[in-house]
C-alpha cells in the first residue's frame, strides 16, 4: 500500500483506536500504524507495550514519526461522545481550527502523524469532516478519494434495528457467506402519515449524501482559499433551489400539495418527524419532534447558542431591504451593489453566512440558525440534556419534512432578489438561425416520450464504519427509486452558413399544477428541474444528436454516491483522479426522474440551444470530472457556463407571457412526456420488465 494511501485508513472504524488494525477483508491481518507512546490517549499510554504485541505483530506495520505537536486548545471542547454540527458557529469555528492545522502541516508524512495525534482525541464527527476537507484541498493529497460518509458512519442513515443484526451477522456467519441485511422501505412512519408518501425522497441514502457532500466540498469555515471557491453563494442558492424543485415534483406525483414556506415562526408546525436513527458517537437516539411544536428561544450555553426567534426575522428583514434597495453594506459601512450577475452570489454568502459574507453581524446568520432553532425545538434550553435533532447535521436533515419548509421560506428570499432583475428580453433568449426541430425520449421497449421508474434494490457495505466486530464485509439493501435508462433525440436546423455551438439545456417540470391546471409561468419557472446541459456542434442544415440519461451534468453514478476506498477509481496516473473526490459530489443517478404516477404523470420537457459564445468559460477542463458540475461546479475551476445558474427559468418573463408557450423562442422546444410508475421492487441488477 503507497504510504500516501496509508491516510485512507484513517477513516476506517472511526471509534477504533489508532493502533487497531486497519482493514477489513477476512483472513488479512491488516495494517496497524506503529505511533509513538506519547501519541496514544491518556487511557491508553500506559499500556504501550502491550498494546503494540497485542495489535501489531502480525499485521503490516505503517510507521508513524514523531513530531511537534500544535496545540489542540478549543478542539477539544467537543467532546468525543458528543454529535457536530456545521449549523452550530461554535462547531463550526472549531472545524475551521482543526481544518488549518491538517492544511498547515508541511507534507504528508506530517500530516499522517497529525491525524493519528487527533484521531483518538478529537470528536470522530469532527475529525472525519476536518480530515476529508484537508485532503480535498492540499496540493500533495489530491488523489485521494474521500469514502462515502454512509460507511463510514451507517448510523447516520440506517434503520438502527439493523446493527445488533449486522453485528450478529459478522460475529457467526463466515466472510463470504452472509446475506444482505434487508432494510424497510418505509420504517419512519405508517401510511396514516401522508408526508410518510414522501419518505423515499427525503430519508434516500443518495440525496443525504448528496447534501453532506456539497457542504464538504464547500465549507463555511476555514483559510479563505478554501472557502472561497467560484461562485459559491450562488451555487448554495441554486442546488437548494432545484432540491425544493424536486421536492415538490415528487408532492405532486404522491397526490399532495406544494409544500408550504414556513414564514410564521411563531406558528405551530404541523408536521412531526420520528427519525428511527440512533448516534452510535453520542451514545444517543436523534430525538423527534412532535406534531405541533413551535419554534422556541434558543439558550444552550453548553452548545454556546443563545438566540431569540424573533432574531431570525430581524436578519431576514435586513437581507429584503437590502434586496429592495439594491446594495448591502459591508463591516465597514460602504454599500456593495447586488449587481445583475454577481448579486446572487454575494446574497448566497450572506444566507449562508460563510467567512464570505460582507457582514456577518448585521445580516446574521440566517440559514444555519434557522436550521439550528428547529433542531431544538424538542429542549431549547438544554433542560433534559438532550442533543439535536436531524434537522441540526448537514448528514441528515433532509430526512425531516421541515427541511423543505425552512429551505422553501429561505428560497423565497432569492426569489424576491430575482424579482428585480431585468426580464430577459427575446433576443437575450434566441440564438438567431437556430430552430430546435424535434424533441424525443426513448426508453428501452417503450413509446417514444416515455420515462418509466420503479422500486430497485442496491447493496451497500457497512462494514468500515461498524467497530469492534469481526473483520469481513457487512451488506445492508435497502430500497430506492430508480428509473429505467433513456436516451434524447434532438433535431436542430442551423440556418446560418457556418457551423455553429450551442449549449443544449434541458429541464423537466409537470404539465399541470396540484389542482389540475395549466400553470402560469411565474409558477411554472419554479418547478423545472434540471436534467442536463452539455455542448453540441451545429453544422450547416439538419442535425440529430442523442444523449443518454446517464451522462447528465447534474448526477453522479451509484458507484461514486455509495463508493469504497478501493473501486471504481481511476488508475493513479489518469487525469480523471485528480477530480475523483469532488465527483463524490452530485445528485444520485437514480433520483434523475420523479416517480410519476401508476396512471402516468403528465410531464413537459423542455429543451433549448443557447449561443456558446454566451455561455462558454474559457478554460481547459479536459481530462476533468465534471460529472456533477451543473450542482457542485468543478475543482479548482470557474463555474462551467457563464450564464445565471438556472436559466433561463431563474428570472420573471417578460412582459406578454403567462405560459410556456408563450415564453418560447425557436431555439427552444417543449415535448409533452408521460411518467409511469410500476409499483414492482426489482431485486440488485434485475432488470427492468
Amino acid at each position: 500500500m503507497s504510504s500516501i494511501k496509508n491516510l485512507l485508513l484513517l477513516f476506517e472504524h472511526p471509534q477504533e483506536p489508532v493502533f487497531v488494525p486497519k482493514g477489513d477483508k477476512a483472513g488479512d491481518n491488516g495494517f496497524v500504524f506503529a505511533v509513538p507512546d506519547t501519541y496514544l490517549s491518556d487511557q491508553y499510554r500506559p499500556l504501550g507495550a502491550l498494546l503494540t504485541t497485542r495489535f501489531g505483530e502480525d499485521a503490516e506495520q505503517i510507521p508513524v514519526k514523531k513530531i511537534s505537536i500544535p496545540p489542540l486548545g478549543e478542539i477539544l471542547d467537543i467532546k468525543r461522545d458528543e454529535n457536530f454540527s456545521l449549523f452550530l458557529e461554535k462547531h463550526r469555528h472549531i472545524a475551521g481550527k482543526l481544518i488549518e492545522i491538517f492544511m498547515g502541516m508541511r507534507n504528508t508524512q506530517d500530516l499522517l502523524s497529525m491525524a493519528c495525534y487527533c484521531r483518538d482525541r478529537v470528536n470522530p464527527y469532527l475529525f472525519n469532516y476536518a480530515f476529508s476537507v484537508a485532503l480535498l484541498n492540499r496540493k500533495d493529497t489530491k488523489n485521494l478519494s474521500v469514502p462515502s460518509f454512509a460507511r463510514l458512519f451507517p448510523d447516520k442513515y440506517v434503520d438502527s434495528k439493523v446493527f445488533t443484526r449486522a453485528r450478529e451477522e459478522a460475529k457467526i456467519v463466515p466472510d463470504g457467506s452472509r446475506a444482505p441485511l434487508v432494510i424497510p422501505k418505509d420504517f419512519t412512519a405508517s401510511e396514516r402519515e401522508e408526508e410518510q408518501r414522501l419518505s423515499y425522497f427525503r430519508e434516500d441514502l443518495g440525496a443525504n449524501l448528496h447534501h453532506w457532500h456539497w457542504h464538504l466540498v464547500y465549507p463555511l469555515n476555514g483559510e479563505r482559499a478554501i472557502v472561497a471557491k467560484n461562485r459559491r453563494g450562488e451555487l448554495f442558492y441554486y442546488m437548494h433551489q432545484q432540491i425544493i424543485a424536486r421536492y415538490n415534483f415528487e408532492r405532486l406525483c404522491n397526490k399532495l400539495k406544494r409544500v408550504e414556506r414556513l414564514e410564521d415562526f411563531n406558528q405551530p408546525i404541523k408536521e412531526a418527524y420520528f427519525p428511527k436513527l440512533d448516534s452510535v458517537v453520542a451514545s444517543r437516539a436523534y430525538p423527534a419532534r412532535v406534531a405541533n411544536q413551535k419554534m422556541q428561544n434558543i439558550d444552550r450555553a453548553v452548545d454556546r447558542v443563545r438566540l431569540d426567534v424573533d432574531e431570525l426575522k430581524r436578519w431576514s428583514n435586513r437581507i429584503l431591504d437590502a434586496i429592495q434597495k439594491g446594495t448591502v453594506m459591508n463591516e465597514k459601512g460602504q454599500t456593495i451593489e447586488l449587481g445583475e450577475n454577481d448579486g446572487i452570489d454575494t446574497l448566497g454568502n450572506i444566507i449562508e453566512s460563510s467567512v464570505l459574507s460582507p457582514n456577518r453581524n448585521y445580516y446574521g446568520d440566517l440559514h444555519n440558525m434557522g436550521h439550528v432553532v428547529l433542531a431544538y425545538i424538542h429542549d431549547p434550553d438544554h433542560r433534559y440534556l438532550e442533543t439535536f435533532g436531524v434537522m441540526g447535521d448537514v448528514a441528515t436533515a433532509m430526512r425531516d419534512p421541515v427541511f423543505y419548509r425552512w429551505h422553501a421560506y429561505i428560497d423565497d428570499i432569492f426569489q424576491q432578489h430575482k424579482a428585480t432583475l431585468p426580464r430577459y428580453t427575446v433576443e437575450q433568449l434566441n440564438y438567431s438561425g437556430i430552430t430546435v426541430k424535434d424533441v424525443q425520449v426513448q426508453s428501452q421497449g417503450s413509446s417514444s416520450n416515455v420515462f418509466n421508474t420503479f422500486w430497485q434494490q442496491s447493496d451497500v457495505d457497512l462494514s468500515r464504519g461498524m467497530d469492534f466486530q469481526e473483520k469481513g464485509a457487512v451488506f445492508i439493501r435497502f430500497t430506492h427509486l430508480q428509473h429505467q435508462p433513456f436516451t434524447y433525440k434532438i433535431t436542430v436546423n442551423n440556418a446560418n452558413p457556418t457551423t455553429k455551438l450551442g449549449t443544449c439545456r434541458i429541464f423537466l417540470a409537470p404539465k399541470f399544477d396540484e389542482g389540475g391546471s395549466t400553470w402560469s409561468f411565474r409558477n411554472q419557472r419554479l418547478m423545472f428541474i434540471e436534467l442536463d446541459k452539455f455542448t453540441v456542434t451545429l453544422k450547416q442544415g439538419a442535425n440529430t444528436f442523442t444523449r443518454a440519461s446517464t451522462e447528465s451534468t447534474v448526477t453522479i453514478p451509484f458507484e461514486r454516491t455509495f463508493r469504497d476506498l478501493d473501486t471504481r477509481r481511476p488508475g493513479a496516473n489518469t487525469a480523471e483522479l485528480d477530480q475523483f473526490n469532488f465527483c463524490g459530489c452530485g445528485w444520485p443517478q437514480h433520483l434523475l426522474i420523479p416517480k410519476g404516477t401508476a396512471e402516468g404523470m403528465a410531464g413537459e420537457l423542455f429543451v433549448m440551444i443557447s449561443n456558446y459564445d454566451d455561455d462558454k468559460v474559457d478554460q481547459n477542463i479536459d481530462g476533468v470530472c465534471s460529472d456533477a458540475g451543473s450542482f457542485c461546479g468543478i475543482k479548482d475551476k470557474l463555474y462551467p457556463d457563464r450564464r445565471s445558474m438556472g436559466y433561463p427559468f431563474d428570472r420573471l418573463p417578460r412582459e406578454g407571457v403567462n405560459n410556456l408557450q408563450q415564453f418560447l423562442t425557436p431555439n427552444m422546444r417543449v415535448a409533452n412526456v408521460t411518467i409511469n410508475f410500476k409499483d414492482k421492487t426489482f431485486k440488485p441488477k434485475e432488470a427492468f420488465v
